[in-house]
């Protein structure tokens, strides 16, 4: 059986996203992160925002110790590339920023863990060409943000375009495609609901697998090798607070599918789901060794 290549991401940032800045959930859920991919013998990139490794330091080298790579996920998990869709309060970063600040949070994360973060993820997937061309000039290896469920074009990963880092182009740098069933019908203006997050918690491992099968036929058809990328969080992992979350000067009211079986049974379910890959031939690489076929 062929080895299909499969890329796991954990977005190291503070709990339930830019909607709170706690990391309870963050300390308690990377252990269990840790031993899952212990016990199922994969390695795997932690994409860390400057502010998550600051505040954690002995994650970081939890992580790092463990074999897995050290990726970076920004500074404070803004919006560093074109927004996909409008976020009340998440404008992204001025154009003539992205450089300064993806430097920044490099040296940062590389100081608190010891080695060169080349591997980068833009927080929800909000990539850009000026990210593309930042990455590059930073000697970064690969950039795990290109969203397959609203471009639908790249299905393996490829070199960008230093004009449209969309396409296919000559750059060095590696530009991976989050997994997304473009063989299903999407009913949401964005196609979010062909991505696979969260689906293994709000619904099961199971629930995943069919939209791999489906996902993967469509690549047959298409005379191409299905490659998967997963992301998810260190909250997940662990119990979240329900109802509104107040920090500062007001409270949010996260969508009940954030927050909706975080914890025991999301662990149960990703591992599950990395049980039910390996038996499919799905074999688990850390984004920096993804090349271009």
């Amino acid at each position: 059986m062929s080895k299909i290549r499969t890329v796991l991401g954990f977005d190291m940032e503070t709990d339930i996203g830019s909607w709170t800045s706690f990391y309870d959930g963050f300390r308690i859920g990377t252990p269990k992160i840790l031993e899952i991919l212990d016990r199922r013998g994969v390695t795997a990139t932690f994409f860390f925002t400057a502010d998550s490794a600051q505040k954690n330091p002995d994650m970081v080298k939890m992580v790092k110790n463990a074999g897995h790579e050290i990726g970076c996920h920004t500074l404070f998990h803004e919006t560093i590339g074109d927004s996909l869709f409008e976020i009340p309060g998440m404008l992204p970063i001025l154009p003539e920023e992205v450089e300064h600040r993806i430097e920044l949070c490099t040296q940062i994360v590389e100081d608190i863990a010891g080695v060169h973060p080349t591997s980068f993820r833009c927080p929800r997937l909000f990539g850009s060409t000026q990210v593309v061309r930042a990455l590059e000039r930073l000697n970064y290896k690969a950039d795990a943000t290109y969203p397959m469920y609203f471009y639908k074009e790249q299905l393996v990963p490829y070199h960008p375009s230093a004009d449209d880092w969309t396409k296919k182009g000559d750059m060095k740098l590696v530009e991976i495609p989050n997994f997304a069933d473009l063989s299903m019908e999407s009913k949401d203006q964005y196609g979010r609901d062909m991505d696979q997050w969260p689906l293994w918690r709000t619904e099961n491992a199971e629930a995943v697998m069919k939209h791999v099968e489906g996902y993967s036929k469509y690549c047959a058809e298409r005379n191409t090798e299905p490659f998967l990328c997963f992301y998810a969080h260190p909250w997940e992992f662990a119990k979240m607070p329900e109802g509104l979350i107040h920090s500062g000067e007001g409270a949010v009211l996260p969508d009940p599918f954030i927050i909706k079986n975080c914890g025991e049974y999301s662990a149960i379910q990703f591992e599950r789901l990395i049980e039910m890959l390996q038996k499919e031939g799905y074999e688990f690489y850390q984004a920096g060794d993804i090349t271009v076929d």
